[in-house]
């Protein structure tokens, strides 16, 4: 029997909020969170910008627990659990086992890491911090909602650069229809904020020099953010048989590999995967009413896709609302896509499609309509999430109205 699964509960922070309602107000109203970088142990990166968070909620987790973990990890469960307590469940001995998590991350404990370099080759320290192996491994998000929420079931990572939440999410909606659980934690996170992160992508001479502008001709590169998103997916029955508020049903999953270049993007590739993600929901092009681009705000990529959604929708591409909602929480790496998931389930909840912030100018190669600057109101029935990573592993998920 193909389940059908569906989402009960999110969560979230980044440089917008530091819960999903106060992060979705800000996407929709297209404020940004983007700024100068403000860390101060950042070193020699003064004036570069970035979307940071300021200041994390309060919280209570174990400080045992906590001395274990590296920011990427705390930002997934404090998501997490707001996801949890909006979905009004808990683990006890009797359910844990169906219980599990997937958590997509890009560049795991990158700030631990260095610390611990920097201490062992430029301090005086002769062995490295006790927790550092397992604050930096990719799997460590996923352990720590284990830890944090109870969860046994299936529990891993899941690592794809800037598509790792999609694919964490369609990992754990293969996880429900395959029956191996019946509720999955599943999103992203990421806090890439780290000296060495930050000028390696400073080398690839990708970073715009003030904010994100895509699709707008006069855009000059992404920006980088920290955050994290997560949901609570269940099957449609464990979801009804308890009365839970349905949010949205993750409809289809696409995914595909361009095998075409480490770091430029192709047409064919994404294509290929929202192709494939249409067909896994049984959708019509005619059917998606928004799309959240993954719209980074460089030259190359935000033509491409453009292409790419002008040959997977053709005439409809012009009909359809589309924006790229890192115009204001920055592109988050791992943790892009779960944000991007919020927007699309909250599109649907209010029938409103949130900007594309920062918008001045329009490109020839990229005119469809990608809603900028202020919100729309339209009917929001079917979203489609795209989330393209270099080497081109991609990975596009459909949500739809219950």
């Amino acid at each position: 029997m193909d389940r059908r699964v569906v989402i009960t509960g999110v969560g979230g922070l980044c440089g917008l909020g530091t819960d999903a309602a106060s992060m979705w107000k800000e996407m929709r109203e297209g404020r940004s969170a983007i700024g100068p970088i403000a860390n101060s142990e950042l070193h020699d990166l003064e004036g570069m910008t970035g979307a940071e968070i300021k200041a994390l909620p309060q919280h209570d987790i174990d400080r045992k627990q906590l001395v274990s973990m590296a920011r990427f990890s705390l930002l997934a469960v404090l998501a997490a659990r707001e996801a949890m307590r909006q979905a009004g469940l808990s683990c006890d001995e009797g359910n844990a086992h169906r219980f599990g998590a997937t958590v997509g991350v890009g560049f795991t404990g990158s700030y631990a890491t260095e610390q611990t370099y920097r201490s062992l080759l430029l301090g005086s320290a002769i062995r490295a911090e006790l927790f550092t192996g397992v604050k930096v491994m990719p799997s460590a998000a996923s352990v720590h909602l284990s830890l944090s929420l109870g969860l046994r079931g299936p529990v891993f990572g899941v690592t794809s650069a800037c598509a790792s939440a999609n694919h964490a999410i369609a990992s754990a909606v293969d996880q429900i229809k395959l029956g191996r659980a019946d509720v999955m934690v599943s999103g992203g996170s990421d806090a890439p904020f780290a000296w060495g992160v930050l000028k390696a992508w400073e080398a690839m001479r990708v970073l715009s020099p003030d904010t994100c502008r895509p699709f707008s001709a006069d855009r000059k590169g992404l920006v980088l953010g920290e955050g994290a998103g997560m949901a609570v997916l269940e099957s449609y029955e464990h979801a009804t048989r308890r009365g839970a508020t349905i949010l949205a049903e993750i409809a289809g999953v696409g995914l595909s590999a361009a095998a075409f270049h480490i770091a430029a993007p192709s047409v064919e590739g994404p294509a290929s995967a929202m192709r494939a993600c249409l067909a896994d929901a049984g959708l019509n092009a005619e059917d998606v009413d928004y799309l959240n681009a993954h719209g980074t705000g460089t030259k190359s990529n935000d033509q491409t896709e453009t292409a790419a959604i002008k040959r997977v929708f053709g005439n409809h591409a012009y009909s359809m609302s589309i924006s790229s909602t890192k115009s204001t929480h920055a592109h988050c790496l791992g943790a892009a896509s779960a944000l991007e998931m919020i927007a699309c389930v909250m599109a649907i909840q209010e029938d409103v499609v949130p900007p594309t912030a920062n918008y001045r100018e329009p490109d020839p190669a990229c005119d469809l309509d990608i809603t900028p600057n202020v919100p729309r109101e339209r009917k929001v029935r079917v979203a489609m999430s795209n989330a393209f990573a270099m080497g081109g592993t991609n990975a596009v998920l459909a949500f739809r109205q219950v």
